[in-house]
This record gives structure tokens, sequence and C-alpha cells, in this order.
């Protein structure tokens, strides 16, 4: 499904996800006070010289999505998650860990910034 903003995605959510997207939502614009949010690859996205992270529902977890270059810097942390390559995986039904969403996301905010500063 293709949506306009984050809000229409939120609200597209049965109750238990949105709350847990709403708390992920708002630890991300804590960590990342000027980003951008944007829909990207039908997501929530943050951006901010380039895209930040994203984050998304799925029917038995939710995920934050970052590039694979971030998701190393995390390795020994994200082991007690499931995951992909560029996706960690987290349950509905475990409190949020946000500390270490927040760290995850300034680090890949810190790498944008750098690879953009390099371009100049």
């Amino acid at each position: 499904m293709k949506y306009k903003d984050v809000e229409t995605y939120l609200a597209a959510l049965p109750e238990l996800e949105r709350k847990v997207l709403m708390k992920l939502r708002g630890t991300l614009t804590r960590a990342l006070p000027r980003a951008e949010e944007v829909i990207s690859y039908s997501m929530p996205a943050f951006r901010q010289e380039g895209i930040v992270v994203w984050y998304a529902a799925a029917k038995k977890h939710y995920a934050l999505y970052v590039y694979p270059r971030v998701m190393a810097v995390f390795r020994e942390e994200l082991r007690a998650y499931g995951g992909t390559k560029s996706a960690i995986h987290f349950d509905y039904r475990k409190p949020l860990p946000a500390r270490l969403i927040a760290r995850i996301a300034k680090e890949s905010l810190l790498q944008n910034l750098e690879r953009a500063a390099k371009k100049k």
C-alpha cells in the first residue's frame, strides 16, 4: 500500500502495533531532532543527508532498518534480536529498547554526515 505520510501509515495499523510504533517514532524524533520524517519504500523514515533509518510494522514483530555498515557497529548488541543484514526485528510484547535504538539512529546519522562531508 502507498502512504502519503507517516500519520496515514500509523493510522492504518491495529492498536498494539500503532502504540508501539508511536513510541519508536518518539525515540527516533528525540534522537534525530533535525531529521525530516518521510515515507520511503512505503515505510516511515527519517532523512538527513540521505535516509538515516526506516521502521515498519510486521505481523509478528516491528523492524528498524539501517544500512549494513551501521549494523556492523552494533553486531554484538544485536545478537539478542532477529533480523536480516539491514533489519532488526523487535517483539511487540517486549519493552522498546529505546537507548539502543537511539544509539543506532545517531550512528547512522553520523555516518550520513561523514559521507556527505567527503562529497563536498
